[in-house]
């Protein structure tokens, strides 16, 4: 788990931090097919005024004050019914209810709390909704892909090279997977968040995540499953690639790529050879496609057995590992450029930039 998804505890009778209108408080949840996150950031109003993010949030602007991620594999059996099971409503309420336990050591300025692709399909996700609300009081907002891609690539702009006039930015979810073409603009207002301003061009949101495409394509260990669910994903890809001149673009050396996930920061991590996953390290560390085929075919190569030794791995990804690279695999394959920039961030991050655009106009 990155470095700041550690369940930060607190000794009671400690004051929570104060919110006002120079140093507010803001908070953004993340409820995904797979995992629940959270981050609590302390926003220095004065600071944004003046510093942009660059290739990581200055402490002076934006300073995460507390933060909580858990699997809680709430799309787990979806594609059999397109319904949230019992069990798994149970696990992403006893998530949420400690992200609540959190939220209320501070007094918050603002948040919001997204549910992504598990709720989309779900024809049961008021229920989930209903709970949330009655029994944690918070309110879940059920966000369609485009909104999810747009939080995503907010998250990951940071990460974007002035230097190349276009960039891919994926993020591999439990449920779907987002994709988003940008073109960077060299003349354009810069804004507190992006390191350069772009448009977007294009953006495509293919069914296929770690959770529900580990239920539904059972590859096993099998090299013939593997490359059937790679080829699935990749004609999934083309109409994308073809209708954007994506492979002229990159003949013309003109396309970077940045990818975000647990899929992606954990094969960053084993490719390092990290005991223990170290964001600081993986979180905007470039890996040559050559090297990252080397990962992606070892970690297919493995047993589950296997897998479940390696530390960088951990237990929660063991078995949605193998899918994401599945996934990964074919994304590499539809985009066949030298390197990848690895991006630690997404939809969270993106939340929180969006709060505190509103918390610098105080």
């Amino acid at each position: 788990m990155p470095e700041y998804d550690a369940q930060n505890t607190h000794s009671e009778g400690i004051r929570p931090l104060e919110c006002d209108s120079h140093h507010p408080i803001i908070a953004a949840i993340d409820l995904g097919t797979n995992s629940c996150r959270l981050l609590v950031a302390r926003v220095n109003v004065a600071g944004v005024r003046t510093n942009y993010f660059r290739s990581r949030p200055k402490s002076l602007a934006w300073k995460v004050v507390d933060s909580f991620a858990k699997v809680v594999r709430l799309g787990e059996g979806l594609h059999a019914n397109n319904e949230l099971s019992d069990e798994a409503m149970e696990r992403a309420m006893e998530a949420l209810a400690i992200c609540r336990k959190k939220l209320d050591r501070y007094k918050l300025y603002s948040m919001r709390a997204v549910a992504t692709e598990a709720c989309r399909r779900a024809t049961n996700n008021h229920i989930l909704v209903a709970r949330a609300k009655n029994e944690l009081n918070l309110d879940i907002e059920i966000i369609d892909s485009d909104e999810e891609a747009s939080l995503a690539l907010k998250g990951c702009s940071a990460m974007l090279s002035p230097y190349v006039p276009y960039g891919v930015v994926f993020d591999i979810g439990g449920g779907s997977t987002e994709v988003i073409l940008v073109k960077l603009k060299k003349d354009g207002k810069r804004r507190p968040g992006y390191a350069v301003p772009f448009d977007i061009i294009d953006s495509i949101s293919v069914p296929y995540g770690v959770v529900t495409t580990s239920e539904e394509f059972e590859t096993g260990d099998e090299a013939e499953g593997h490359t059937k669910l790679q080829n699935i994903i990749l004609n999934g890809l083309k109409e994308f690639v073809a209708k954007n001149n994506i492979l002229e673009l990159i003949e013309r050396d003109e396309l970077q790529v940045t990818g975000s996930s647990g899929t992606v920061t954990t094969l960053a991590a084993f490719h390092l050879g990290l005991a223990q996953y170290e964001r600081r390290l993986v979180d905007g560390m470039t890996i040559d496609y050559h090297d990252l085929y080397v990962v992606i075919n070892k970690i297919l190569n493995m047993t589950r057995d296997e897998r479940l030794l390696q530390s960088n791995i951990g237990f929660g990804r063991v078995d949605y590992v193998l899918t994401g690279s599945n996934i990964l695999k074919a994304i590499c394959d539809a985009l066949p450029v030298k390197s990848m920039r690895i991006a630690d961030r997404g939809v969270r991050e993106g939340i929180l930039i969006d709060l505190m655009l509103e918390a610098i106009r105080i």
